[in-house]
């Protein structure tokens, strides 16, 4: 897994592509990181990824689930409108729509153990685990391993090494 795409993102291609290669990291950080063992997905289960707000994906994260597996489990992908309407999730997508309303999907998500991410400026930053950019035409991605730490996240040394790493109050990209 690389911390970036191959091959720059063209104008006309940026916005699917783009999301594709999201999607992608999104399936492959499942691997890069360990759940606490009280977690209420419990080991063994579905691992599920969520999306809260509009979905910028399509079909490309359910197509990744029907076609893919994580350590022997399946993928299960759960869209959500509100954080009131979120369930326990493994990993959480959270669109850019929501981002006026990233303090409080934070405060309601943020201690639990499920690994957030999103596109959002300043996203990692605020405390959002996992964030992207892009960078010189590829998707990238930064880690606020604090915060991922305090929800009971354990990250791969392998997975923050592809990362730029982001503490509270740098800004983010």
């Amino acid at each position: 897994m690389a911390g970036q795409a191959n091959g720059p993102l063209l104008a006309g291609e940026a916005t699917e592509r783009e999301y594709a290669i999201k999607a992608a990291f999104l399936y492959h950080f499942a691997s890069y990181v360990t759940w606490p063992p009280g977690a209420p997905m419990g080991a063994g289960k579905a691992l599920v990824i969520g999306v809260l707000g509009a979905d910028p994906f399509g079909a490309m994260l359910d197509e990744l689930a029907k076609a893919k597996s994580v350590d022997g489990r399946q993928v299960v992908v759960r869209r959500f409108h509100t954080v009131d309407d979120c369930t326990p999730c493994h990993i959480l997508f959270i669109s850019a729509s929501e981002a006026e309303r990233l303090g409080p999907v934070l405060q309601k998500l943020g201690g639990s153990p499920t690994l957030l991410a999103a596109d959002t400026q300043t996203a990692a930053a605020r405390g959002v685990h996992v964030n992207f950019f892009i960078e010189s035409n590829k998707v990238r991605f930064e880690v606020n391993a604090g915060a991922a730490q305090r929800a009971g996240l354990k990250i791969s040394s392998k997975l923050l090494r592809l990362a730029r790493i982001v503490e509270p109050g740098m800004g983010g990209s």
